[in-house]
């Protein structure tokens, strides 16, 4: 009777580690957070990483956060280090659709104006539109870079798209076409017509991923598009556009 005492009590405890180790609770909190990095190279902003992460609070909501660590690019230092952080909300509003807007807080010294960088320089209100379906996937994003006034007579103000759209060969390689547009709307104390491209790309991409998820890289390429006028207003000239992506999704 003992021995059976005792063979039930181990199985009791046995059991209640097993119980205690595995955290339901926990493990759900797990699955509603995920984050997407990357690692992005292009001709205009140079080396930047990018981090989103989102929060699941309903089955078609979650919260959103991402920042991006853009470094000089084309106008090198002086940027002032410039960083973007932002928030939002996702919608899923369709099999495979989704849609987050978000607003962005900038720190350094590009829309500003000033020689030296500064916290909360501007702010980026953004939209961003996803297709991720079994045979095709698609992204459309635009934001707005508004500089605020913080003591230099001149702030600058930016307007950024693009527009993407590709077929799935395999779960493994994906291609499609990518416009992308960066435009100067103007700012404070600006010229009466201010506004140039300074640069405006089409061209192909290809995507390498892996099928269980995780790991993948694409690279897009380009034609400049713009105009002789616009050309010679921007003072940036460029026969071609390239960006590399590389990235992990958690």
């Amino acid at each position: 009777m003992k021995n059976k005492f005792t063979m039930l009590l181990k199985s009791s405890a046995l059991l209640a580690i097993l119980l205690f180790s595995f955290n339901p609770t926990k493990a759900q909190e797990e699955s509603k957070f995920s984050m997407d990095v990357t690692l992005n190279s292009d001709i205009f902003f140079g080396f930047y990483p990018f981090f989103a992460g989102s929060y699941s609070l309903s089955e078609n909501t979650a919260f959103t956060f991402y920042g991006i660590l853009w470094s000089g690019g084309a106008a090198g230092g002086s940027w002032g280090n410039w960083t973007e952080f932002g928030v939002g909300m996702n919608f899923d509003v369709a099999d495979g659709i989704n849609i987050n807007p978000q607003i962005g807080l900038l720190n350094g010294s590009l829309t500003s104006g000033l020689g030296t960088p500064v916290l909360g320089e501007g702010i980026v209100p953004n939209l961003t539109m996803g297709l991720d379906k079994a045979s095709t996937e698609g992204e459309i994003y635009l934001g707005y870079y508004l500089g605020f006034d913080h003591g230099n007579p001149n702030t600058n103000n930016y307007l950024h798209y693009w527009v993407n759209y590709g077929y799935k060969f395999s779960p493994f390689f994906s291609a499609g076409l990518h416009l992308e547009q960066l435009r100067f709307t103007g700012g404070k104390n600006q010229p009466e017509d201010p506004a140039f491209d300074f640069y405006l790309a089409l061209g192909p991409y290809i995507q390498f991923a892996d099928p269980k998820g995780g790991a993948f890289a694409r690279f897009t390429s380009g034609a400049d598009l713009r105009s002789d006028d616009m050309l010679a207003k921007s003072g940036f000239r460029q026969p071609s556009f390239f960006k590399l992506t590389v990235g992990y999704s958690f």
